[in-house]
């Protein structure tokens, strides 16, 4: 694990039908995200928010496709700071909608390949967000940055160019319970590698991880976390426009960070798609922070007791 961590608001909803999301940066800091981490020794250097310029709209065939200018300029401005970050400590991207790991993961990609090394991707989701521009049929860009990333085709013109695709065997999708038919036709034919939660059920959720982990370990691999709020369950995390029942449960979701923490592998963060319109007195946000505590080295005996009366 590195000592500096590089906090970076990305506050972009335009990749999402609901509004909201872009408020997700500043509920993080407000519930103690850079206290919290400076508590565990961490040295935290806070970055603002990111912004774009006015965006050229965009118009693609597929007509449901919307936002494709701003998205794709996030995606461009997004990817710059993660390769800068990247070369620091441990960047922390505060979402914003799942559209920013576009960004994120192609900066921190190029950033690996002038290091000589491989990124490794834990995609923590409901959804496998594998759909292209063709395929989407809702339109909404949070849905497509896993198959720009990995290099699937009808992103060129539209999406920044890549710098190298990630390595789709490089991939491991845990959590997944959403996956729109196109999309489920389209990882058959991918090496990703997809935990459902019918596999976590039935295996255990530490298994499947550290098998992933032991992986990256034996290719020296930079590892990014992407971390969406529906990989939750609802009844944990209501703060999110996507939810969809049957998620993680609170010792699941802290024992993948904590098993996370002690393999020592993780290099960069995205925490995404809270909604702070949509949470309970800040519960979602509160749960994050601890979290992502426990992905930086908070143990069973260090957690602070929380009351929601």
């Amino acid at each position: 694990m590195v000592d500096t961590c590089i906090l970076i608001g990305a506050p972009v909803e335009a990749g999402t039908g609901r509004r909201g999301a872009n408020m997700g940066a500043l509920a993080f800091r407000a519930a103690g995200l850079a206290e919290t981490l400076r508590e565990l020794g961490l040295k935290v250097l806070e970055r603002g928010a990111l912004a774009i310029g006015p965006a050229a709209p965009l118009h693609h065939t597929n007509a449901a496709i919307g936002d494709l200018g701003d998205i794709a300029a996030w995606t461009e401005v997004i990817a710059a700071a993660a390769y800068a970050a990247a070369g620091e400590g441990m960047p922390i991207f505060l979402g914003g909608d799942h559209s920013i790991a576009a960004g994120s993961i192609a900066g921190l990609n190029r950033r690996a390949v002038e290091e000589g090394r491989e990124l490794f991707v834990l995609w923590l989701d409901a959804h496998s967000d594998y759909h292209t521009l063709d395929s989407s049929e809702s339109g909404n860009l949070h849905g497509v940055p896993m198959a720009y990333v990995t290099g699937r085709p009808g992103f060129d013109g539209w999406f920044p160019p890549l710098a190298a695709p990630v390595r789709p065997e490089n991939v491991c999708m845990l959590g997944i319970r959403s996956v729109d038919p196109a999309e489920r036709e389209a990882l058959k034919g991918s090496r990703i590698t997809v935990h459902d939660m019918r596999a976590i059920d039935e295996r255990g959720i530490a298994p499947l991880l550290k098998g992933f982990l032991e992986q990256v370990q034996a290719r020296n691999g930079r590892l990014h976390v992407s971390l969406d709020v529906d990989f939750l369950d609802p009844s944990i995390a209501p703060g999110v426009g996507t939810t969809v029942p049957g998620g993680a449960t609170f010792r699941e979701a802290h024992l993948v960070m904590e098993i996370l923490h002690d393999s020592g592998l993780v290099r960069s963060l995205d925490v995404v798609e809270l909604n702070p319109f949509l949470d309970e007195r800040g519960r979602t946000a509160l749960l994050l922070v601890d979290l992502v505590a426990s992905l930086m080295g908070r143990r069973i005996l260090d957690r602070p007791t929380r009351s929601w009366s």
